[in-house]
């Protein structure tokens, strides 16, 4: 059995003793960070190395984006694709020793407004999220766990109010079903959602709310799915919100899966 975590962490560097206590309190076997905002010679790794995470691939670069897999079972490199050609540090995979493959995305945010004709970044989203939907009908996915800031909301229940999220960035029907079809192309199941079916959950909560834990206005964004062959075997499933009340904190959350494999 290993427990996998998926946590952006709006620069690894700004964070790095967050993400060291995490790792202490914590202690999963495989960490996905996202938004890690810096070339891959520059992260911290000794930190973590310390606390038993000797493993480790990533893409990187300066100031933006960026995504790595830490890890305390070995792992090899298991490539990355350029989606929608941006040029961007966005998707990194990792195989483990029993041949699970391990898929680490961040899909880009899309900017404010939901048009891509006005916005050059909305367009830029839904391009990426068609090719993960075309590469996933290419190459079908196996023994596979696919974590990552995913930047959408999909259900009603994983935002604060549908009503007035259907028109903001994140929650609007035309990102909705594009997730839907990329979810689709690869039978990803939702190991969230399987384990803990009903109610609000959130993994996001803005930095503009003065209070975000009163306002309690948030989305969730951060999302771990497996292919059908292995999803059985995904439980313990959590969300933890006490870390965005941290100093410094991300605007994410952790989201952690224990998988019987």
């Amino acid at each position: 059995m290993f427990t996998i975590a998926t946590w952006n962490i709006n620069s690894v560097r700004l964070r790095e003793a967050l993400v060291a206590r995490f790792l202490t309190e914590e202690a999963p076997d495989i960490l996905c960070l996202q938004e890690t905002k810096s070339p891959v010679e520059k992260i911290p790794l000794e930190a973590f190395r310390a606390l038993g995470y000797r493993h480790f691939v990533a893409r990187g670069q300066k100031g933006y984006n960026g995504v790595a897999i830490l890890s305390k079972l070995p792992i090899e490199d298991a490539g990355d694709r350029d989606y929608a050609g941006l040029g961007h540090a966005r998707h990194v995979a990792a195989r483990l020793e029993n041949g699970v493959t391990i898929h680490n995305f961040y899909v880009p945010a899309g900017g404010d407004i939901p048009d891509r004709e006005q916005n050059l970044k909305f367009g830029q989203k839904l391009d990426f999220l068609t090719e993960m939907r075309d590469a996933f009908h290419a190459d079908k996915p196996a023994r596979s766990i696919m974590v990552g800031d995913l930047n959408i909301a999909p259900r009603e229940d994983d935002v604060w109010s549908h009503k007035q999220l259907l028109k903001i960035v994140s929650h609007t029907p035309i990102e909705i079903e594009h997730l839907g079809a990329a979810q689709d192309a690869g039978s990803w199941v939702d190991i969230t959602r399987k384990d803990i079916p009903q109610g609000l959950l959130y993994s996001w909560w803005s930095y503009r709310a003065r209070d975000w834990d009163a306002a309690d206005k948030g989305r969730r964004l951060d999302h771990i799915w497996a292919t059908p062959d292995i999803a059985n075997a995904g439980h313990g499933s959590r969300i933890l919100r006490p870390l965005r009340g941290w100093q410094q904190p991300s605007d994410h959350v952790p989201v952690l899966a224990s998988f019987d494999l």
